[in-house]
């Protein structure tokens, strides 16, 4: 059993330490001298090696681990940005020959130089990558992403759907995005404890300075509030010594909270050498020797942030306080008809009962329209009916009924299982539309369909199946039938024993 799934099965606390590669021999050295420490304040240091983060030419996970001095076993992301499926399982192989038995999958942020209408760009999602990965390898330790820092109702209650998702398919814990809120990290745990099978939770982490705000603003997801970029930079204007002592000393007292909360473990960012880990180590044992109760926890976070002639710290945006567990929103009118109208419609011409579905599926069956001239005259008619009306892009394996509607290539990243974690107060990563998801959420809470969402893992698109028409699959299918309300567009992924993806 490896390190880190042993320790998530014993219940220890477990440092990840997170290695963004790059391509220097002095980052590469920096990072192994920091993790042959092998603990931190006694609990295990893992490693965990990020995902061409900040551009789609940097070091592969599998690429760094290979060029690790001294490779001890690691957690590696998988990001499913610019990637397809083959790419996940040739992923696999090669971990396999490594004697690698662990992932993190997620979907992946905003890929550099992606504008939507521009060109086009594929995210393999997590919950299908999850679920191919587990079907694959049972036996391996799968982890997931959840960003529970969210302030308003749709997008955080999408979050938790989607995390709903995620251990569905298959993840073994579930790792927070970066955030500082203690509330909504007490709010993920009260919500992982709720679920049927609780899986282990982990909070990201890393020491706020001056710099590193200013650099989280352009982080999508990542929520640095007025007030508390106001509390850095008040620390900067002291000394770069004085600020670089405080974030040091509030991350070691974050790391204690999070313990004392009941998290398994943490994922620490911008440690970059052992210096840096000698100091955190420093602070850790500071606070430990004064905290023991979440009380006392709770008072000296809060004093940690304090700084004279500033006024207290929020850790939320202004006016956006949504907490899990408070429903008020509900879909416009426009929203309900429009999803009433085009469930009637998917009624009458694909549900095999009536005449026109009837003369419908007869019609997309006839073999004029599996010559290539057919086919393509077909892709064109379904694509101009429904491009007008849901933003349709003939993904081959239409997914609509499994999404209200709401058409996933409508969104950025193609996501059909559920938001990323990107979103600000609704608003899409890419800042042009609000969130497709949001959208979904309301839709779905209006019309009673909230399972929908939850309950349905919608596979992925293979690349081949890509425009083209989706209506001869759907009424060829012969396991597709009225009673599997799920099937009409989801289709499958070739090569899959389990479509339910």
């Amino acid at each position: 059993m490896n390190l880190l799934k042993q320790a998530l099965h014993e219940q220890r606390f477990i440092c990840l330490v997170e290695f963004v590669p790059k391509p220097t021999a002095k980052s590469f050295a920096a990072f192994e001298a920091l993790m042959q420490r092998r603990t931190l304040c006694g609990w295990p240091l893992v490693a965990t090696i990020a995902d061409r983060v900040a551009s789609r030419f940097d070091l592969s996970p599998l690429d760094a681990f290979d060029r690790l001095a001294d490779p001890a076993p690691a957690l590696l992301h998988f990001s499913g940005k610019d990637r397809e499926r083959h790419d996940l399982l040739q992923q696999l192989e090669r971990m396999d020959r490594l004697g690698l038995e662990q992932l993190f999958i997620i979907s992946g942020d905003r890929l550099p130089g992606h504008e939507p209408g521009q060109q086009s760009v594929r995210y393999l999602e997590s919950v299908p990558a999850l679920q191919q990965v587990r079907q694959a390898r049972p036996d391996w330790l799968l982890g997931a992403a959840l960003n529970p820092f969210k302030y308003r109702e749709e997008e955080g209650g999408a979050q938790y759907f989607k995390a709903r998702k995620k251990l569905a398919a298959g993840a073994d814990f579930l790792t927070l995005q970066l955030g500082f809120d203690a509330h909504k990290h007490l709010e993920a745990l009260t919500w992982m404890r709720q679920q049927p099978s609780p899986r282990p939770l982990l909070a990201c982490l890393m020491a706020l300075t001056h710099g590193r705000a200013t650099m989280l603003e352009h982080v999508a997801g990542t929520v640095v509030s007025p007030s508390m970029r106001a509390a850095v930079a008040a620390e900067a204007e002291v000394s770069k010594a004085h600020a670089q002592q405080r974030s040091i000393s509030r991350l070691g007292l974050q790391v204690i909270g999070l313990k004392l909360m009941g998290y398994a473990g943490v994922e620490l960012s911008g440690i970059h050498d052992l210096t840096q880990l000698q100091a955190l180590e420093q602070a850790i044992e500071h606070w430990q020797a004064q905290i023991t109760t979440p009380a006392q926890w709770s008072e000296a976070w809060q004093a940690s942030w304090q700084t004279a002639g500033q006024p207290p710290v929020t850790f939320h945006p202004p006016g956006a306080t949504w907490q899990w567990g408070q429903s008020t929103v509900s879909a416009s009118l426009q929203e309900k008809t429009r999803y009433h109208l085009l469930a009637g419609l998917h009624h009458q011409a694909f549900s095999r009962t009536t005449w026109l579905s009837r003369a419908l599926g007869w019609g997309v069956r006839r073999s004029l329209w599996s010559t290539p001239g057919g086919a393509s005259a077909l892709h064109r008619i379904e694509r101009s009916l429904k491009r007008p009306m849901v933003g349709c892009d003939t993904c081959g394996q239409c997914r609509l009924e499994d999404t209200l509607y709401i058409c996933p290539e409508t969104c950025p990243k193609g996501l059909a299982n559920g938001p990323c974690g990107g979103t600000t107060l609704n608003r899409c990563e890419f800042g042009d539309r609000e969130c497709i998801h949001s959208i979904k959420y309301r839709t779905a809470k209006a019309v009673g369909q909230t399972a929908v969402l939850t309950e349905r893992l919608i596979p992925c698109i293979e690349a081949d199946h890509r425009h083209r028409s989706s209506w001869p699959g759907w009424f060829d299918a012969a396991e597709d039938l009225p009673s599997n309300p799920r099937s009409r567009f989801s289709g499958e992924c070739s090569a899959q024993t389990d479509p339910d993806q």
